[in-house]
């Protein structure tokens, strides 16, 4: 009789304690930017994009690099010492890739095909010919001219900032 009692006091508190331990895991997850094609702002470096990507075929003064791409063109940006003393970073993200812009070309999308107009987690910006869908919380940019998609830009999200900061 008092093992069947303490068996129906400590169900419901181990049940307890397991619903709130999975709680505590589930949030301890830490936020990713948005990431493409294996490159991730604040993580990849220089030389990871060109492993994943090949040669670029362009690079800009301030070491922007570009690449064509299926679909159209990329152009990877990196952490510089300037962002990284503006922002207030940790030093060792200097080189990191900053974003990833990928420019297409002739892309049917749209934001109804997308999913975007009724999704909560973009805000919106519109005007006559421009209209874009912003995630900053997972640094996630669609933009689209006339209703098509033209570029998607891949940045740090916003909890990553706040961890990056020294």
């Amino acid at each position: 009789m008092r093992l069947i009692a303490k068996s129906n006091f400590l169900r419901p508190l181990i049940v307890a304690a397991s619903g709130v331990l999975a709680l505590m895991l589930i949030g301890a997850q830490p936020a990713f930017a948005a990431a493409w094609n294996g490159i991730e702002p604040f993580k990849s470096t220089r030389a990871d994009v060109i492993k994943i990507l090949g040669q670029p075929i362009g690079e800009s003064t301030d070491g922007v690099l570009r690449f064509k791409v299926m679909g159209g063109s990329v152009q990877v940006s990196f952490v510089s010492d300037n962002f990284m003393k503006a922002k207030r970073l940790r030093p060792e993200l200097v080189g990191t890739v900053l974003e990833i812009v990928l420019q297409h070309e002739s892309s049917s999308d749209t934001p109804v095909t997308m999913k975007l107009l009724d999704n909560k987690a973009f805000v919106r910006d519109e005007t006559k010919t421009t209209t874009i869908f912003r995630n900053l919380k997972d640094g996630l940019v669609y933009t689209f001219m006339d209703d098509k998609l033209k570029s998607t830009r891949y940045t740090f999200a916003d909890s990553q900032l706040s961890r990056a900061r020294r």
